[in-house]
């Protein structure tokens, strides 16, 4: 790769160079609970405060963040910047939103993209839609896509041409309802990278066709228990890697953090009783890697 390359991302556990991220604020104040379907616990003013210690994380991981500015636009969603966009080793891709609310947001980025001399690829138009929660590399040349309420199959057909050139497969796996439409059921909801062949997963909503990719790719899965998954609508299950190995999760799952710990990760954790639970959105959801290298 090009020294000067300052961008490229088709792997999700390499170091963590260069992440896209949006510090709430206004937009987060102002934000109706029942508008964005937030959760019991959500109180906007910790929850900033609680973003303020993951940025620190991450920055003291060594990642330069770029930050997209809220300026009480009203998009309170706009903090969990891993879906509006996707990055390649060749370029970024702008999204479309599953999520009404959330329509505004892909403009931000590639704004952000433009600023910071990311090149756009391309861009999914209606009546695709395709949310970066549903996109998982499962190697440089495969990227799995889950086709629920926030992905269509227009939108992943329109992926799959976008990257095409890049010699990279795109494949759709159908995703369950689960808690229904208004909750957000994304595939990273269901499987964290954790390693290069390594992941956390929660088996039994996992797509049979999914998991058998991932054995067929000789990953070795954590296995995530009930009632954690349960208790943290999923978000035990939301965990970013900065590093191979290295990975960040929300607090409060201690049966999670020891399966990590046991298949040899190094775990941080940081309280989100107020940022990640209510709003559906955990460590990976807050980051949009730009360049893992």
């Amino acid at each position: 790769m090009d020294h000067l390359m300052t961008y490229g991302s088709q792997s999700m556990t390499p170091p963590l160079k260069r992440v896209l991220m949006r510090a709430p604020g206004d937009s987060l104040r102002q934000a109706k609970a029942e508008d964005w379907h937030y959760g019991a616990g959500f109180d906007a003013n910790r929850a900033i405060e609680q973003f303020g210690v993951f940025a620190g994380l991450v920055a003291a991981s060594g990642a330069e963040i770029i930050w997209i500015e809220d300026t009480s636009d009203g998009l309170a969603d706009a903090m969990f910047t891993h879906d509006p966009s996707l990055v390649t080793d060749k370029g970024a891709v702008i999204l479309r939103m599953g999520k009404s609310g959330r329509m505004g947001e892909p403009d931000l980025h590639e704004a952000a993209y433009k600023s910071a001399g990311v090149p756009i690829l391309g861009r999914i138009e209606a009546p695709g839609v395709v949310e970066g929660g549903d996109c998982i590399w499962v190697d440089e040349n495969t990227l799995a896509v889950g086709r629920g309420v926030r992905t269509n199959q227009a939108g992943i057909e329109q992926l799959g041409a976008i990257l095409a050139p890049l010699g990279v497969n795109v494949l759709g796996f159908d995703l369950p309802l689960g808690n229904g439409a208004e909750a957000c059921l994304h595939l990273m909801s269901v499987m964290s990278p954790l390693d290069e062949k390594l992941a956390l997963v929660y088996a039994p909503m996992l797509p049979v066709a999914f998991w058998q990719l991932l054995k067929d790719h000789g990953y070795t899965l954590v296995e995530a228990p009930d009632d954690e998954f349960a208790a943290s609508n999923g978000l035990n299950l939301n965990v970013l890697a900065l590093t191979p190995g290295e990975v960040i999760m929300v607090d409060g799952f201690p049966k999670t953090r020891a399966l990590m710990e046991q298949a040899g990760c190094k775990v941080t954790a940081f309280n989100a009783d107020a940022l990640c639970i209510p709003c559906e959105g955990g460590p990976t959801c807050l980051t949009r890697p730009v360049w893992r290298e």
